[in-house]
């Protein structure tokens, strides 16, 4: 879609010929398209080094000892931190400053505020990891990290609300926009969160480790408050198109978005099993509001992605589901760390993670440039991968933890590795892509 200008630009005290006005519209364009390929890439990078890496030295030191507890909570914790901050809230705060702004006809001079929310939020996720492994001087940079994320999403927020639509023809928002303002609202109560409690730990705390019972809670704000509601607001918009699904149910969708932010403030008061049932009730009604599981009315639109893309989207689906049933079943037994463990696995791996590989790889090449997907092959197998891998996962943390079949914690380093060999892959098919010379970009120099 082009952007063009709303007002007659001038330059030395005459307007612009229509060439002009085209060269400045594509010159955005590739600033923006640039722009994102940083956030993703740094993205991609945190994903791969700080998230999975150190996930897996998690896994295998605690398969080898076959204990949960054998490794640093901090360690765990850091490794979180950089999936969910590093991975897909860079992801998110790159799309966003993309395609809001571009919708909205941001001027060029504006990007160096994009850029300073990209270092201040890539520095503030680094230092958090660094001060919960290494634990130096960690009383300032846990406290300083926070801070700067706080202050990367402020500009975010000051940057996209800034901007007002000058000829959507539309009296009120989409129900899917209300939704991503719900995962904007969860991801500042989860920085802000994330804030004070690196302030109490600097004070008060003996390590840069959250204690456990605050962290259970805090994980389901970090996911179902912040994670979970972007996904609907993008699934919302995105898939009824991709996918060629029936119309969307728009007061389903936000009626169980309602649900799911009730079962947020319930877990956070420590009300667990009215929690984890408005949680199970809040994605049943997403998937209704969606109509994926229903007959769609045209053919998914699966040109430069792999033919298995909307199997993988319902899979994904399928996935969340089973998470919020696992909430249900560890609610109600004693000692679920197992079930609970894979609950969130569930979710974090199998729905949000394999969301963005197939989503990801559909969007965001198109949006650097025109683009085209280096591999649909190489999308399939890491989509493959990662749903073996948390298949794996999720039933051997059960088995486990549990203590109900003692060889399923050699199965645990296998995950591992299996979910490392996806996310590497699909890290790879990304960079190759942006790394390749965009079709509009040949076109625009020949």
């Amino acid at each position: 879609m082009s952007v063009l200008p709303t007002r007659v630009e001038t330059q030395a005290g005459r307007p612009l010929t229509h060439l002009e006005i085209f060269d400045i519209t594509a010159a955005r364009e590739t600033a923006l398209s640039r722009l994102l390929m940083v956030y993703i890439g740094s993205g991609l990078v945190f994903m791969l080094l700080p998230g999975t890496f150190l996930g897996v030295w998690n896994l295998l030191a605690i398969s080898s000892r076959h204990a949960a507890d054998s490794v640093s909570p901090a360690w765990i914790q850091a490794h979180g931190h950089a999936q969910i901050f590093g991975w897909v809230g860079t992801f998110i705060l790159g799309i966003g400053f993309y395609s809001i702004p571009k919708l909205r006809r941001m001027p060029t001079f504006a990007l160096s505020v994009v850029w300073a929310s990209w270092g201040l939020w890539t520095s503030g996720v680094t230092l958090h990891w660094l001060a919960s492994v290494y634990q130096w001087q960690w009383r300032v940079l846990l406290p300083l990290s926070a801070s700067l994320e706080v202050a990367a999403f402020v500009i975010f927020f000051r940057v996209v609300s800034g901007h007002r639509p000058q000829d959507s023809g539309k009296d009120k928002l989409e129900e899917w926009v209300f939704v991503v303002i719900a995962g904007a609202v969860g991801l500042l109560l989860t920085l802000l969160t994330n804030l004070g409690v690196s302030l109490f730990l600097a004070l008060r705390g003996a390590s840069p480790e959250v204690p456990a019972g605050f962290d259970k809670r805090f994980l389901v704000l970090q996911t179902w408050g912040f994670l979970v509601p972007f996904v609907w607001g993008f699934s919302a918009k995105w898939l009824p198109v991709f996918l060629g699904l029936q119309p969307l149910r728009g007061r389903v969708l936000l009626l169980a978005i309602a649900l799911n932010s009730a079962g947020v403030l319930t877990a956070f008061a420590a009300w667990t099993r009215t929690a984890v049932a408005l949680l199970l009730t809040g994605i049943v009604m997403a998937a209704c509001a969606l109509r994926l599981f229903e007959r769609s009315q045209r053919p998914a639109k699966v040109k430069g992605v792999h033919a298995s893309f909307p199997a993988f989207v319902r899979l994904a689906y399928v996935w969340a589901l089973i998470a919020a049933s696992l909430g249900v079943w560890a609610a109600s037994v004693e000692n679920a760390d197992g079930i609970w463990g894979a609950s969130r696995h569930a979710l974090t791996v199998g729905f949000v993670a394999t969301m963005v590989f197939a989503i990801g790889q559909r969007v965001l090449p198109a949006f650097s440039g025109m683009r085209l997907l280096f591999s649909t092959r190489l999308m399939f197998v890491a989509m493959l991968l990662l749903t073996a891998g948390c298949a794996m996962r999720v039933s051997s943390e059960i088995l486990a933890y549990q203590g109900l079949v003692r060889s399923a914690w050699s199965w645990l380093p296998v995950s591992a590795v299996t979910e490392m060999t996806a996310v590497t892959g699909f890290a790879a098919n990304l960079f190759v892509t942006f790394a390749r010379r965009s079709p509009s970009a040949a076109t625009h120099t020949s």
